[in-house]
């Protein structure tokens, strides 16, 4: 089986090996010359994920992945397509389609009878029936469905353990047909493989959804979910540093009991899933006002932690802040919606001089995005943790000449460093 997988991002690249380490013959897309050339060489175009190297240099050295920019081609020579290109949200937290539609129409132009296309980008409920199957017909002069095939089967994974994740969690597929669902079940059982779970209502494995939307719908509950609990965990943080109760206490607490399971509260809520698939499922149900307002009260977090900064030194003019974390998430080299971007801003809007430090980017990696890089051992007047990497677990005042308060968002700051700081942890009274 040949099969062409069109973005070959953090996602995208490990999904293509595993379908290669599988035995099929993979030909990888990509719009970036650099990530194409660095995969023909099989090395790595991005580091983070645990794995992949290795698995890299043995799929592209044993003939079984290649890349380039050519998507026309690709498609044309192969019997699957997945699609893994990212469906980002405008200024206005809207789908910003256009990327995702000149990707399909490529595909279209290029597709011959019997392909199947599976869609792995997550999006709004109703989009592959309703606007990309569309596209594919226009473009090919095909008839979806009976010509080619269309299945949507999310990724569920995250960076840094894909290839774990891929065998844990339960592959969805929905199609736009039964016969379209029957072939991307038949695929994926063809490609993947299964790690046996107790745990779950059925066996692990390629789980049949019934329909492309039933498949978007369950992507889109799952991630939503998750930003909703991290939502009420920062209501209840801030709630129990009003009244004076450590929430962490009661959050461990309420987890015990089995019955739920409540997230910490943080800052770090970024990457391109959580803050940006609450607006996807919005774009189809508007009226859903829980998703609307975790959304903005995870928002609202870095003004928290600025104003408790600014509270504590009386005043962030001309102070010196550094934000300790780039990335949005601890060892993960992904800057995407990271909280740290609104930090600099509330910062330097004070009249404050935000710096930043993470141990995944050099300083000029760090320049290059427009931050001022700060070194570990710099003077300053302030400090905000705002990413979990273990990296920050070994700092101490030492580290920090002058340092007159540190904002601790995700309760992650080691106890010595905190005892010898004032220090706010979210979510402590």
């Amino acid at each position: 089986m040949k099969i062409a997988v069109v973005g070959l991002g953090k996602l995208g690249l490990p999904l293509a090996v595993q379908f290669a380490l599988n035995g099929s013959y993979v030909l990888g897309v990509d719009i970036s010359q650099s990530t194409v050339d660095s995969v023909n060489h099989g090395t790595l175009p991005f580091l983070g994920e645990e794995g992949l190297a290795e698995r890299l240099s043995d799929v592209v050295m044993g003939g079984k992945l290649s890349a380039s920019q050519d998507s026309s081609s690709a498609v044309n020579q192969c019997d699957v397509v997945v699609v893994v290109v990212p469906l980002v949200i405008d200024s206005s937290s809207e789908p910003d389609f256009r990327s995702l539609d000149s990707v399909t129409a490529s595909i279209g132009k290029a597709l011959k009878p019997g392909t199947l296309i599976s869609y792995e980008t997550t999006l709004p409920v109703g989009t592959t029936r309703n606007r990309l199957a569309p596209i594919l017909e226009a473009e090919s002069g095909l008839k979806a469905g009976e010509d080619f095939f269309v299945v949507f089967s999310p990724e569920r994974v995250l960076t840094g353990r894909v290839f774990s994740d891929l065998r844990k969690y339960p592959k969805l597929v929905g199609g736009i047909d039964p016969v379209s669902e029957s072939k991307g079940v038949e695929f994926y059982e063809e490609v993947l493989s299964f790690d046996f779970r107790h745990d779950l209502p059925s066996a692990n494995g390629v789980w049949p959804m019934g329909s492309a939307e039933a498949a978007e719908l369950a992507k889109l509950a799952e991630t939503t979910y998750r930003d909703v609990n991290i939502g009420l965990a920062n209501q209840f943080a801030i709630h129990a540093e009003q009244i004076g109760v450590d929430v962490y206490r009661v959050i461990e607490a309420c987890n015990s009991q089995h019955f739920s399971h409540i997230h910490q509260p943080g800052v770090a809520v970024g990457g391109h899933c959580i803050p940006v698939y609450p607006h996807l499922y919005l774009s189809g149900d508007p009226q859903a006002s829980i998703v609307s307002t975790s959304r903005d009260a995870n928002k609202a977090m870095p003004k928290h932690l600025v104003d408790r900064v600014e509270s504590a030194l009386g005043s962030l003019e001309g102070r010196r802040v550094v934000i300790l974390g780039l990335a949005y998430r601890g060892g993960v080299k992904e800057s995407a919606f990271s909280g740290a971007w609104d930090l600099c801003s509330l910062i330097k809007a004070k009249g404050g001089f935000p710096v930043v430090h993470d141990p995944l980017y050099s300083e000029a990696e760090l320049s290059a995005l427009g931050l001022t890089p700060y070194q570990i051992g710099e003077p300053c007047d302030a400090a905000i943790l705002q990413t979990n990497h273990q990296e920050y677990k070994t700092l101490q005042i030492e580290d920090f000449p002058g340092l007159r308060f540190l904002a601790d968002g995700r309760n992650f700051a080691p106890e010595e460093l905190k005892r010898k700081v004032e220090t706010y942890v979210l979510g402590k009274g």
